[in-house]
């Protein structure tokens, strides 16, 4: 600690490199503070204790239906407070660009979801019309939908009388009170029977069972149970939180892991590039001064020392600073998720991850630039050969 004074005046010897330096290890620690805590979260999950809702599909993939006389079987199992399904629709609303989540379900959906608060009026009127609908406040504010409009939507799977044509008469709109779960709104819910009778795809299949358990307590037992109904058959299925069906859903689209790790591969080379370059100018650029240091009694070893330091403290400082800003954008990016990431902050796990990494880059990227100051012949060095 007694040379950090000087390894402080080194590292700023040139302001500004060093500052623009500072900043691309703050961006690419910010990034890899988000995007691997993201990673941990479609990771995890996978628990169902302490669970008070769980979900039943299929253990094969979401996109295989089950049976809909597993209704009265999941009921049946001993925990089992209560049970309604849905199934995925994935319509789209004039234009591939306005996709939002839409699906149908079943009677007494929302009996199960208290949270989304529905006037007793608009939930009534919605049991009493057929092709009634029930959307987010965001999603209707975002397209000015109003009550007793029309929604028309085209289907992508499931065709009505050999047509993709489908029409819903909005007669609900529902809101949530927790901000991190704001992105629920953006979806559309129809009755189930309707699809039933009318896709002509397929008929009492369900997509998934939302269960709700009598004792969080008991949701292992119930989950083993539950999935023990259709153990060897060919529509077994798997029970899971809610959170870890979520994350499932999404992966159906993209590896979020691979995808994390080839961004953060990219970034951590190119940064690797840069604070390398900026630390071999730096010593390049000192070496008078290096010689000098030689010449007083500092040894070779302690200048390796001094250079080594200088280049890890630039990339913990910025690290540190990255990952300290993505742990204030971390709740906002749990909101904008819809509940389907739900961290408060970055992850205990990505903090160490991301010491280590800081360590690392700033030994590699120092490596190099510290054995040549380590070499230094004092001689050469004052003669500027």
């Amino acid at each position: 600690m007694k040379y950090l004074h000087l390894i402080w005046a080194a590292l700023f010897r040139s302001k500004t490199r060093t500052l623009l330096t500072l900043l691309s290890v703050v961006a690419a620690f910010l990034l890899f503070g988000m995007l691997d805590s993201v990673r941990v979260a479609f990771n995890s999950g996978g628990g169902v204790a302490g669970a008070d809702r769980l979900v039943v599909a299929s253990r094969l993939s979401i996109t295989q239906t089950l049976p809909a006389r597993l209704t009265s079987q999941i009921a049946a199992v001993p925990g089992v407070e209560k049970v309604v399904y849905a199934n995925w629709f994935g319509g789209i609303y004039r234009d591939p660009k306005n996709f939002f989540p839409n699906f149908a379900i079943g009677p007494d959906y929302f009996e199960l979801y208290p949270e989304y608060r529905i006037a007793p009026e608009q939930l009534e009127a919605f049991g009493n019309d057929r092709t009634g609908a029930i959307v987010g406040a965001a999603l209707a504010e975002r397209h000015g939908w109003k009550i007793g409009e029309t929604i028309p939507l085209q289907a992508t799977i499931f065709p009505k009388d050999g047509s993709n044509d489908w029409s819903f008469t909005l007669r609900g709109i529902f809101e949530l009170d927790d901000p991190q779960r704001g992105g629920e709104e953006n979806q559309l819910m129809f009755h189930w029977d309707y699809f039933n009778e009318s896709n002509d795809y397929i008929r009492d299949e369900i997509g998934w069972y939302m269960v709700k358990l009598s004792n969080i307590d008991q949701a292992t037992q119930v989950a083993r149970a539950i999935d023990a109904i259709s153990a060897n058959s060919d529509h077994e299925t798997k029970t899971q939180t809610e959170q870890a069906f979520n994350q499932a859903f999404i992966k159906q689209f993209a590896d979020i892991g691979m995808i994390v790790s080839a961004i953060m591969g990219a970034v951590f080379f190119t940064l690797l590039l840069l604070t390398g370059n900026t630390m071999a100018q730096a010593v390049r650029e000192r070496i008078p001064e290096l010689a000098v240091l030689k010449t007083i009694g500092f040894t070779s070893r302690s200048v390796l020392m001094l250079v080594l330091s200088e280049s890890v403290l630039l990339v913990v400082l910025g690290g540190l600073l990255g990952l300290g800003i993505a742990a204030l954008l971390m709740p906002a990016v749990s909101a904008a998720s819809g509940g389907i990431v739900q961290l408060p902050s970055v992850l205990p796990q990505t903090w160490f991850v991301g010491l280590a990494l800081m360590l690392a880059i700033g030994l590699v990227v120092g490596a190099l630039p510290a054995l040549r100051a380590m070499r230094l012949n004092i001689v050469d060095a004052l003669a500027g050969r």
